[in-house]
Order: C-alpha cells, then structure tokens, then sequence
C-alpha cells in the first residue's frame, strides 16, 4: 500500500471549505479504504474539451494568438468558477494547457490550434534520423509559455483555486506523435531497435520537465493535480498509452512498459489511464506494475455503453489491489452501487448542479 499523505502543507481555499476532509476521502480510496462515503467528482471525464467559441480577430489573429493569452486564459477559467459551489471531491483547479500533444512539440515541430484543442503534425520520416527532435525542451516556446501560464496563476490564484501542471504525455504516445500512426507500426517490425531509440527519447528528459512544474507548484503550496482534477498533496503522475489499443500484448512490454518505468520513480501516487477496451487487452501488465495505484477506466461509445457491463473488470482491477476511478451515468448509478463494492472507487457523474446534493445524498447510503 502507498505511504499516506498529509494537506497540512497546501494552501487553503476559500472557495472550497471542505478541501481537507475531501482530501481525507481521496487518501482514504488510495488505500482501498472508506471514511464516511466514496469520493464523487461532478464532472465527465473529457468534459473541459467541450464548447468553444468563435475567434475574435479583432482580439487575436489567429488561434494560436488566444491560446497564448496567458490573461485571457486565466480570466476565462476564473469567470468559470466564479459563483460555484464545489460539491463533494470537485474542485477549482487550474491546469496551464496548450492541448494534449504539447510534451511532443517540445522537441520540435508546432502545433495546429482549433477552439478547443490543438494537434501535432509528425516531424519525423525516417527513424535514423532524428533531427527533427534535436531541440532543447527547456528553451521551447512551448515549455516557455506553459511556465508563463504556470507563475502568471500562482501570482493571482490566491485562495480562489489551485493551480496544477499540463498534460504531459512521453512514451508510445509521444512516439505516435513525431512519427505518426503508420510508421510507428511498421516501425515495431521492421526496425525495433531504432524505434526503442525513439521510444527512450520520449522519456529522457520526463523526470525533469515534471520536476520543474512540480517545484514551482510546491513551493506555492500547490497540490500535484493536472486534467483528471485529482489534487494529490505529493507527486502524481498519470502514465498512459492509448495507441496501445492497436498492438500487441509483446509490444506493449517492449514499447511501453520499458519506458513507463523512466516515469514512475519519485511519484507518490500514479493513476494509469486506460481509454477504452484496446487498452484495457494490457490490463494484467498494467496491474502488475507495483509503481500505480489506481486505473482510470474510460469505456467507449456505442456498444461500450453501459457502464454495468464493466462490472467484471472493476472488480479485478479491485482483486489486483488497485482502486479505481470511473465515470456512471447517474441512470445506472443505483444498480451499479448495488453490484459494486464501495471501497476503492472513485466516482465521476455528469450531472446537472442543480441535481448534485441529491444525487450525493444516494451515494451517501451506498
């Protein structure tokens, strides 16, 4: 079981009285264990992605121009939580993004922005050549702006809300990125070696790009929180591999798994995201490992729906000594509660606020 950690470090919030006892929950689900109710997060996972607006060019020029203004990102977050009441283990937590494939670009290449997210075109077109990739993440405009985002936050944040670090995605993922799909998977067959070459580059600099952030956050009494929106009062990472959906269980072990354990030393808690059932075919490596604590399960769509359906899995996810954290639509919440055992899950409900407390009030009971 992982050591237990203590808030008393963090600094308070205003906006969220209940922070410590919340935190008390989440440490509580580490462990596989409950205080008084499992932890509830009332938001879907992939929800911040949602939205948009039209570009103002009077404003800005381009997209990239809005997604670059560290005051208009900080002022729009800050609208965002103005008012709110953050029920149960919700949140106000700043994250500095700049869109899900930013630890790619800062090696090399740019980044395509739209309103709501941005991609990466791929740089690399032959594995024995890497110069594409031969800049200094540190001196990336993309790392410098991600730093500006990250103290211009810490200055103003106040009690008001927490501040967190980006989305940060080495390993297989990465690779994808500056290669791109087909040539990463042709790669696998017919030229391992300098795939694994790729494949350490990934992770290279990883301890020190999250030091960095890490540093800067802790010594604002920041907790360790990014996306998933779960504050940890030490050092969390969520290690990931999504193109994992499409290879083998052999080199997953060599192209993934290898790497993943350059990300893991000096984190206090790991939660491994697995989207969907591709990944999930990995699941017994995954749960081997003894660096993660806790899955994050993220069914499809279509026929990947309902969620009662996973019950199996989650509960040997459970058996294997891992706590789980897991999106229910609340129309399946009562049966899933009767089926599911309370320790070790962390729920996330997409619910309409209004409908929050009484929906918190059911799973008090469970």
């Amino acid at each position: 079981m992982p050591t237990p950690l203590t808030s008393s470090a963090l600094t308070p919030l205003a906006t969220k009285p209940d922070y410590a006892r919340c935190l008390e929950r989440i440490e509580a689900w580490w462990h596989q264990a409950v205080l008084d109710r499992p932890p509830v997060r009332f938001y879907r996972h992939n929800a911040q992605f949602e939205g948009g607006e039209p570009l103002d060019r009077k404003r800005w020029p381009t997209l990239e121009a809005r997604w670059f203004d560290v005051d208009y990102q900080l002022a729009s977050f800050e609208q965002s939580i103005a008012g709110k009441e953050f029920v149960a283990e919700t949140f106000p937590l700043f994250w500095p993004n700049l869109g899900p494939s930013v630890y790619s670009a800062f090696y090399g290449g740019r980044l395509e922005y739209t309103e709501v997210t941005s991609w990466y075109e791929p740089v690399v077109t032959d594995l024995a050549d890497l110069s594409p990739l031969a800049g200094d993440p540190f001196a990336s405009r993309y790392f410098r702006k991600l730093e500006e985002l990250t103290r211009a936050a810490l200055a103003r944040c106040g009690d008001r809300y927490w501040v967190g670090y980006s989305d940060f995605h080495p390993n297989l993922d990465c690779v994808a990125a500056w290669c791109g799909m087909d040539r990463l998977f042709l790669a696998m067959a017919e030229e391992p070696e300098r795939l694994a070459a790729i494949a350490e580059l990934s992770v290279r600099d990883f301890q020190r790009i999250f030091g960095h952030f890490d540093s800067l956050l802790k010594a604002a009494g920041q907790p360790s929180g990014t996306w998933m929106n779960i504050p940890c009062p030490g050092r969390l990472h969520i290690p990931s591999c999504d193109v994992s959906c499409m290879i083998s269980t052999d080199y997953f072990e060599r192209f993934s798994l290898r790497q993943m354990a350059r990300e893991l030393p000096g984190m206090d808690r790991a939660i491994y995201h697995v989207d969907g059932k591709g990944v999930a075919n990995h699941l017994d490596q995954i749960l081997a490992q003894p660096g993660i604590q806790a899955i994050q399960w993220v069914q499809g769509l279509g026929v990947d729906w309902p969620i009662l359906q996973w019950i199996p899995l989650l509960q040997r996810i459970l058996a294997a000594g891992k706590s789980i954290l897991v999106d229910v639509p609340v129309e399946e919440l009562d049966e899933f509660m009767a089926r599911m055992p309370r320790e070790g899950v962390f729920l996330c409900l997409g619910v309409a606020p209004e409908e929050e407390k009484s929906v918190l009030q059911r799973i008090e009971r469970w």
